[in-house]
């Protein structure tokens, strides 16, 4: 499917009703003109959310990434786990979430990790990830968070200011298989310089098989 794209998107910092829109952008698909909308995911977008993740992912990684992207909507969590989703034409063409992490030597500290993202296929390069990944981190900054963590693609999440250094004083709960896609970021200004920590993340990620 060949597409040409044109974006224009703007944010909005809204009170945060479930099905609100919180941001949005003109998308042109070759002859076509799509409105896209960013929200905050419900259990209704379940399946939707499914089958983004199930197209994004390559076969073996797929059902995995899927698994987690369905439990993290509906895990209980303190702070609250926030959940994405792009509609294009009405329908789901892209997902994030950003759950809570703990370090295992301050209690004041607040993390929270970028796992996953996911966009349809047909919507790839179009700039619809991006806009999940900022207006995310806008709202992780305005809820107090210090330190926002990846596990990707170093050339893909540097472009939001993601870094291994950033996050090379920070130990993952499991071993890694590609340790050079362990990245972070910090936030309002966070002094987070201190000795080395493991973090504790959300049930949902504790799984060997997702690092």
């Amino acid at each position: 499917m060949a597409l040409a794209f044109n974006m224009a998107w703007k944010t909005t910092i809204p009170a945060y009703p479930q099905v609100q829109r919180i941001a949005w952008l003109y998308l042109k698909m070759s002859d076509s003109i799509w409105y896209v909308n960013i929200r905050l995911a419900t259990n209704e977008d379940r399946d939707d959310i499914q089958r983004v993740h199930m197209r994004a992912f390559p076969e073996g990684e797929n059902a995995l990434v899927s698994k987690l992207a369905i439990e993290l909507l509906s895990e209980t969590t303190t702070p609250q786990t926030i959940s994405l989703v792009a509609e294009a034409g009405g329908v789901v063409v892209g997902h994030v979430a950003f759950s809570p992490v703990k370090i295992d030597n301050d209690e004041r500290f607040q993390g929270c990790i970028l796992a996953p993202l996911g966009i349809n296929p047909d919507y790839q390069r179009a700039g619809i990830g991006s806009m999940l990944v900022e207006y995310g981190m806008q709202k992780m900054s305005g809820m107090g968070v210090d330190m926002v963590f990846v596990y990707g693609d170093p050339e893909y999440y540097s472009r939001f200011g993601f870094s291994a250094d950033a996050a090379c004083q920070y130990a993952t709960p499991y071993k890694l298989q590609y340790p050079f896609g362990w990245q972070a970021i910090a936030l309002n200004e966070a002094d987070v310089e201190g000795s080395s920590a493991v973090i504790t993340c959300v049930n949902s990620l504790c799984d060997p098989e997702l690092w």
